[in-house]
Formats: C-alpha cells, structure tokens, sequence
C-alpha cells in the first residue's frame, strides 16, 4: 500500500497594494544632502511609495492587498481560516494589525497574528502558515507583507531616508497533493546583530519619553557597514542551502525572489546561485525596500510570467538579525494581473 500523497501549502492567488505618492530621488536631493547617482549606483534605487494619509497605516494596505488577493482567487473573506502579518510597523503594539484586517475584510471566521521579523517577515510568515496549511489546521491562510517605514524613517539621516518605501503583498495558501507550493525553507536568527539595524526606543526598554524622544530613537537606526556584509553572506549562503538540499541546480531555478534591500546583495546572491540576470526579480527601482512587503510585491509583479511547476527560491535577510530561504514551487499560471513588465523584464 502506498503511501497517501504529501500535503503541501501553495500560493493560490497574490495580491498588492502600492500608495500613490512616489518619493522620488531628486526629491530626496533637496531634503538631505543626498543626490541621484550616489542612492543608484549603492542601492539600485530610483523612487519609493510613500502613504501619506495620517488616517491610514500599515493595516490599510494589508487590508486591501488582502481584498485583491481574495477578488482574484473567487474567496470570500468569511472562508478565510488564518491571516498572518508580517511587519515591523504595526498600527500600535496591540492589538495586531492582523486583528484589524481580519475586521476591515469582514473575515468573521478568521484568526489571526502579527509576526515581527524586520525584512525577514513575510518569508518567516510563509513558513509558519504553510505548515499550519499542511497540518490541516487551516483551510487556507492570508499571508501578507506590509510595513510603512516612512512613519519611522528620520528624514534628516541620509543613511537610512533614501532607503525605504510603503507597500503591502499578500498571497493565499491552499493545500495541495501534486507536489507544488511550499517545499523547504530554512531561516535563521543572531541577536548578537540587533543594535546593527534597530528602532531603538518605543518598547518596554525605552518607552517614550521626551527624552527618547528628543534622542531620534524612535527612528530606524543601522550601521550600514555592518548590516552589508552580514547580508550579502546570510543571503547567498542561505539561497546555496536550499538549492543544495533540495538537489536544485541554476537551470532547475526558473527565478530568485530576493529582498529588495539593496541591488548589490542582490546580485551577490545571484552570483552564488549561478543565475543571469534574467532570472532575477527586481523592482527595487521603483519601491525601495518596502521591509516584508518585497517579497510579495515580487510575486506580484511578475505574476503573468510564472508557470504551474516554476521553482522560486525566496531568500531575505533583516535586521536583528533574521534571514533565511525557501524553495517554492509555483502552483498555477500567471493570469496576466499583477504588475506589468516591460521588454526588459523590469516591472514598469
């Protein structure tokens, strides 16, 4: 008697959500002592999104990456079993921001939670979600990437403001028994880096006072030096780990979804994996580093190109430090909807 097929998790749908407002680098220019070809030729990047709405935060554009998500695989948000966010600027300490999307969808059935890992998030929450997918404790489960950094971005540290962005990804988890979606993943933690790259005040160590505040603590701080090298190593040692345990070879790799956290990373990272550049996603150009937003937004752009079958490998790595890997088999044809691309393979 054989053995009954593996339960797996797969990616059903993806969803997005991107505000307006581009910050761009000439904008930028005339806010800091800064100018367009240093932030290209060090990060890759030439504007960001920016939500500008006091009114609205991180749970906003989770919300509605969440509902476009929904819209595209045909689910009602009262089906939906699980919602994990990933993101390290939440509406408030609590409750989570999956709380409130769970509410603003209208998914009464749904239970939820936040998950902090800096840039690492969404690839974190993916992990966590799969399994609870492939244990049958979920039907199904958003999984979503979202974070407003321009709430936490001094905007007088050159360093750090022309860095990030805002946006929120979202993706459905669906079982499956023909060997596609989510088949490997490893992740790793080193708290020996968490004053590398930090929001040093604003918790229960320092919470706010005039004086944290008068600090600029309450901002994104990081040690640039120090998070680039730890990067570009836990990336690329992370993407060569899965690829080795999983038997993966460059021509077995249809793309790298890497975190849009800097293009030289990126392409170190590549390098390691033997990849040419077409099968690299990129839309760091254009978004910045949106934190766990990247990975989805990746997704989600390239979406039409992807093919039932097509094996991703997703490597991160953020601060603290997190960082990890996973190789995901991709379950369905790309529909055509998520972001445009134009001759070259950028998203435009």
């Amino acid at each position: 008697m054989s053995d009954p097929p593996r339960r797996t998790a797969a990616i059903t749908a993806v969803g997005a959500y991107l505000p307006e407002d581009r910050l761009t680098n000439a904008d930028l220019e005339a806010m800091v002592d800064t100018n367009d070809e240093w932030i290209r030729t060090r990060t890759g990047i030439r504007e960001r999104r920016i939500l500008r709405d006091p009114d609205k935060a991180t749970a906003f554009m989770a919300t509605e990456a969440a509902r476009q998500c929904l819209e595209r695989r045909g689910l009602a948000a009262e089906d939906v079993d699980l919602i994990i966010v990933g993101t390290v600027t939440p509406d408030m300490h609590f409750p989570a921001s999956a709380n409130l999307v769970q509410d603003a969808l209208g998914a009464t059935k749904a239970w939820g939670f936040d998950l902090s890992a800096a840039c690492s998030g969404f690839l974190f929450a993916l992990t966590t979600a799969a399994r609870m997918v492939e244990a049958g404790s979920a039907r199904n489960a958003l999984v979503i990437g979202a974070d407003t950094m321009s709430r936490i971005i001094d905007y007088t540290d050159r360093t750090t403001c022309v860095l990030f962005g805002d946006g929120a990804g979202a993706v459905l988890l669906e079982p499956n028994t023909e060997g596609l979606g989510v088949l490997d993943a490893v992740h790793y933690t080193d708290g020996s880096g968490a004053d590398s790259l930090s929001q040093p005040a604003g918790g229960s160590l320092r919470p706010p006072t005039h004086e944290t505040i008068d600090a600029r603590l309450h901002y994104a701080q990081q040690d640039g030096r120090t998070v680039f090298k730890r990067a570009v190593v836990g990336m690329a040692d992370a993407a060569a780990e899965i690829m080795e345990r999983n038997g993966l070879t460059a021509d077995d790799v249809r793309y790298l979804v890497p975190h849009q956290a800097n293009l030289r990373i990126i392409d170190a990272t590549a390098r390691r994996m033997g990849l040419s550049e077409d099968k690299v996603m990129l839309n760091i150009e254009r978004y910045g580093n949106t934190t766990a937003a990247t990975l989805p937004l990746c997704l989600w752009d390239w979406e039409s190109e992807l093919k039932r079958g097509d094996n991703l490998v997703l490597a991160a790595f953020g601060g603290g430090f997190t960082w990890g890997a996973t190789h995901l088999k991709w379950a369905y044809d790309g529909t055509g909807e998520g972001g445009t691309q134009n001759a070259e393979g950028a998203p435009e």
